[in-house]
């Protein structure tokens, strides 16, 4: 799934567990980080607004959530300039 992070979240009672809402321009998806997956990949976690995230897609009573295995930041090259550009915005995030 590729998409912009419009909000982080770790709370207190989640054991360490990050959560991630991923947009596209089909709708929201949830995706649950464990505490290995955010570590490994928390450069692109925590400071990319765009990204691509693989795992596996879990459903439950009508909810979808993802849970990742691979989080991946998206850059964009500027065709004939040869600049790489990060999308800018800033999620919702816990602090």
């Amino acid at each position: 799934m590729a998409g912009l992070i419009t909000h982080r979240q770790r709370p207190g009672t989640a054991q360490g567990i990050t959560f991630l809402n991923l947009e596209d321009e089909t709708g929201m998806l949830n995706v649950v980080c464990s505490v290995g997956v955010f570590t490994r990949h928390r450069h692109a976690a925590r400071n990319r607004v765009a990204v691509v995230v693989r795992g596996i897609v879990e459903r439950n009573d009508g909810v979808t959530n993802l849970v990742a295995d691979r989080i991946e930041g998206i850059d964009v090259v500027v065709p004939g300039a040869g600049q790489v550009l990060q999308a800018r915005a800033r999620s919702r995030d816990f602090r």
